[in-house]
């Protein structure tokens, strides 16, 4: 089945237009919106404006800063950094100076570089820190064709060539009416067609690659859903999802060509007080982050005594009936719409304040969203968007709106993308977001895009009735047990992953008889409840092997488990003493479990779960 993308809704407002390029983006931005606050960046304890003019500013002199140095009209620049100005700053100008940059995640390991920046060839390298700088340094010597490595703050030695402001003087230096009419007039020469970026998948398996896309690929991307999602003059983003992977990147974009302000979280660990200073209200995350907030708000609720807890689950079972009008289509009304707005004061405005008090809309990509997260934030007046797509696809293939919206399911197509499930129930796309192929890799690229221009997405999935698209899983996931039976797992480690108590879940069983799952335990609750409980215990691994413990949470897990056949269901539990984490190789740097690892890492354990088959 096809579904044939929607028209394209009018364009907001008459300036408002629809980029074929990024750098055609970067240039309208700046001449129709001209804003005082385009960028927010916290200063000494406080969130300070960068204007469009300002930004403009610094990006042409990092680009004629680029030209320069001398570098080859095909270079391939790095950007290794954390979310803040300089890595928009650094990325422009690659962009209007014409170099294809490559954006690297700043939580890998030196030697995870090594291999991106041989294989596209990088000659330059923007980092941010003295920590970034020295992995590099460290590197240097196997890295013949790195020639320049750029410092974002002038603290940073270890094998800094120059810093940024240093780049911008000399851009500024090599101005001229003449040399700025010049650098604008190149800038917009770039064509649809010509490479912008490569970056890297993160890879839940096998080594990365580099999805080679183009101005086209993003920008058509940006047009398509620039008007599905209303956008209002006072609108404020927070950016905190690596800018190096494409989701927060591309809708950067989008916010910067609509005129949305975008401010720059210090960090991931200060995202909960940059919500209450910034007070955003459109923002994009992963799933990860939802199932953060929602266990705290379920542990808050269950630590405050009697009457808080039921006060809480009064006013979710009120919001969720509210909800289930209201996703039909209904108006609530009578002694449902007044019990809702009482819930509303008395517990869900504390969870809006605690994200800003003024956020509009939540969009969530890079993994499926449990539909129970999903429907608890609605009910709780926090709508999340929930969509779909990858790296190769620019990313965005489908998503919801608010004009049309279906939880459970990652929205319809956006408009000039197609997408047609295979036989085997996996999902293909095409349209003009679909990547070039992938860097250095041609039958890499065969094997995922095939002659008729379908992208293979490597998702199983379906569409309904109405043209929305619901994944049911990763295809490579999908385990086949050893009497033929095959189980989708992500539905079922987003059930068990919503239980206050569990903070991740794997489920294993392929070529098994039956399926298991390995537990990382949510230390705080299950502390807590040993406490409780006076159980007495060292350490955590004495922790898991308590008989009551294993017993506490084999219930958890398993006993609250619904919906599934017989061959679904995990018939063993093994608890795990540490959680996964990026650092440790056993999570992607979009938090999505690496399989694979996680398998041979814990294979002892797995194996004395079927040790008596």
């Amino acid at each position: 089945m096809t579904v044939a993308a929607a028209p394209q809704t009018a364009e907001r407002d008459g300036r408002l237009r629809a980029p074929a390029t990024l750098t055609q983006l970067f240039f309208d931005a700046v001449d129709i919106h001209d804003r005082p606050n385009a960028l927010q960046v916290k200063v000494g304890g406080t969130y300070q404006p960068i204007s469009h003019r300002t930004l403009a500013e610094r990006v042409r002199r990092a680009a004629l800063g680029l030209k320069a140095l001398g570098l080859p009209a095909d270079a391939r620049v790095s950007i290794l950094s954390e979310n803040r100005p300089e890595w928009a700053i650094a990325d422009y100008a690659c962009l209007t100076a014409r170099y294809a940059d490559v954006p690297i995640y700043p939580t890998l390991p030196a030697e995870q570089m090594r291999y991106i920046l041989r294989d596209a060839g990088v000659c330059a390298i923007f980092v941010s820190t003295e920590e970034q700088a020295a992995k590099i340094a460290s590197l240097r010597s196997s890295l013949p064709e790195l020639t320049w490595v750029i410092a974002f703050e002038d603290n940073a030695t270890s094998g800094v060539d120059l810093t940024l402001s240093a780049l911008e003087a000399k851009g500024a230096a090599a101005e001229t009416p003449a040399t700025i009419a010049q650098y604008r007039d190149d800038a917009l020469r770039v064509t649809p067609d010509d490479v912008a970026t490569i970056i890297y998948t993160s890879g839940t398996t096998g080594e990365p690659k580099g999805a080679v896309l183009t101005h086209g690929n993003i920008a058509s991307n940006i047009a398509a859903v620039m008007h599905l999602i209303p956008f209002v003059e006072d609108d404020v983003s927070l950016s905190f999802l690596p800018l190096s992977h494409v989701l927060e990147r591309m809708f950067d974009y989008l916010m910067f060509s609509v005129g949305v302000s975008t401010a720059y979280a210090e960090s991931v660990d200060t995202v909960v007080a940059n919500f209450a200073e910034v007070r955003p209200t459109i923002v994009v995350s992963v799933p990860r982050v939802y199932e953060k907030i929602y266990a705290r708000v379920l542990e808050n609720a269950l630590a405050g005594g009697a009457v808080k807890k039921n006060i809480f689950f009064w006013a979710r079972r009120v919001a969720d009936q509210w909800a289930d009008v209201a996703l039909a289509g209904r108006t609530p009304r009578g002694p449902l719409a007044w019990k809702y707005a009482l819930a509303q004061r008395l517990v869900f405005s504390k969870l809006k304040e605690r994200v800003g008090g003024r956020l509009r809309y939540f969009v969530s990509g890079g993994a499926p969203l449990a539909p129970e997260i999903n429907k608890f934030f609605y009910a709780a007046g926090l709508v999340i968007l929930e969509g779909y797509g990858l790296t190769e696809t620019s990313p965005v293939i489908s998503v919801n709106t608010p004009e049309h919206f279906r939880i459970g399911t990652v929205g319809r197509p956006i408009p000039g993308v197609e997408v047609r499930i295979a036989p085997d129930g996996e999902i293909l796309c095409r349209g003009p977001n679909v990547m070039k192929g992938y860097l250095n890799k041609p039958e890499a690229t065969r094997e995922v895009i095939d002659a008729e221009g379908w992208f293979h997405t490597g998702d199983i999935g379906e569409l309904d009735a109405d043209g929305f698209l619901r994944i049911t899983d990763r295809k490579k996931d999908i385990i086949v047990t050893a009497g033929g039976k095959n189980i989708a797992p992500q539905p079922i480690e987003n059930q068990i992953k919503a239980n206050k108590y569990v903070s991740q879940a794997v489920m294993i069983g392929d070529k098994r008889k039956y399926p298991v799952v390995l537990v990382v335990p949510n230390y705080d609750q299950l502390e807590k409840w040993a406490k409780y409980k006076n159980l007495l215990y060292t350490d955590r691994r004495q922790l898991l092997a308590h008989p009551l413990v294993k017993a506490k949470m084999e219930k958890e897990v398993l006993g609250k488990l619904t919906g599934l056949a017989s061959f679904e269901t995990p018939k063993k539990v093994a608890l795990l003493e540490h959680d996964f984490s990026v650092e440790s190789g056993e999570l992607t740097p979009t938090l999505k479990v690496k399989r694979r690892i996680v398998d041979k890492r814990y294979r002892a354990i797995i194996d004395a779960l079927y040790a008596d088959e």
